[in-house]
């Protein structure tokens, strides 16, 4: 479900969160820190879905109530609810993974009805939705595309909306871009998720191997860097980047079928979306000098399989 990218953001956030444990790690205390960081993942991916769901299928709830009213006018009798037969609504709900996510997780329990309901109606206020009701006839591409404009332009910029899920998510700062692919994912090719994990076996052993090789071969890495930085002192170079540093040279020696390039890639990109300004920059240095000194004494093995970037 989620990418290789996503994987390395998630072992770079355990182990800096290990990094600041004082004392020597227990047995499994790494690998269960790496698991909990993915299912908060996961449960947060699950209730932006129930919350889209529920916003398109308050229409119903606001044709009822509007219909109870004592003298209710023209207008409130004849709510348009087209939405809530949203094919891809309901395509959602009939997915097994999702019912049982639903049944585990129980996203109901922090639902905000209010916002819900306030939601709802900035939907129904916009001229998206408008030009979505007056088409009677119904087609793939729309039944995505407003559920796609309730996530997009309706929950994501909203602070109220932000503001609750940060209440509940302590990972949503640090999820936020990967929720915003992996929704436009699912909306698109929902009939591949499997909602009851995050990570294939495949991604799930990689992600446990590159957490255990960082950690495992941390000395290693000081070895190979410590020459590198001259006149920088290694305890004043910010945590993160030190990780992100063992984390590449942990797939350089440790990881055959990776590309070098991919490697280096991948690294400079989280060093300039997650450390400092000049992160990426130093990174860049650090890693290329490395690889090459790795190279010229021929330490580096790679296989070349056709996927081995994924």
């Amino acid at each position: 479900m989620i990418s290789r990218r996503n994987i390395r953001v998630k072992v770079m956030q355990s182990l800096y969160v290990l990094d600041s444990i004082s004392g020597d790690l227990k047995p499994g205390q790494a690998v269960n820190l790496l698991k909990k960081q993915i299912d908060q993942s996961r449960q947060l991916f699950v209730y932006l879905i129930y919350f889209i769901s529920e916003v398109a299928r308050y229409a119903e709830k606001d044709a009822i109530k509007k219909a109870s009213k004592h003298l209710p006018t023209q207008s409130d009798l004849n709510i348009n609810t087209k939405i809530v037969g949203n094919e891809l609504i309901w395509k959602i709900l009939e997915l097994p993974s999702y019912k049982a996510a639903l049944a585990e997780i129980k996203p109901q329990l922090i639902a905000d009805d209010e916002l819900l309901r306030k939601t709802y109606i900035a939907l129904i206020e916009s001229e998206e939705y408008q030009d979505y009701i007056a088409v009677n006839s119904r087609d793939k591409k729309s039944e995505k595309d407003i559920l796609e404009f309730i996530f997009t332009n309706l929950m994501l910029p909203n602070e109220n909306f932000i503001g609750h899920v940060e209440e509940h998510f302590i990972n949503w700062d640090d999820d936020a871009e990967m929720m915003n692919i992996l929704i436009q994912n699912f909306l698109q090719k929902h009939a591949n998720y499997d909602l009851s994990e995050m990570v294939s076996k495949e991604k799930w052993d990689f992600a446990k191997s590159l957490l255990e090789t960082t950690l495992e071969k941390k000395e290693v890495s000081m070895e190979l860097l410590k020459p590198k930085l001259k006149n920088w002192d290694a305890e004043r170079i910010a945590s993160l980047d030190l990780i992100i540093i063992q984390m590449g040279i942990s797939e350089f020696l440790f990881f055959e079928t990776i590309p070098t390039k991919v490697t280096i890639n991948e690294y400079i990109d989280l060093a300039k979306d997650y450390s400092t300004p000049q992160s990426g920059q130093f990174i860049n240095g650090i890693l290329d000098n490395i690889h090459k000194d790795l190279t010229a004494e021929g330490r580096i093995h790679k296989k070349n399989f056709k996927n081995s970037t994924l």
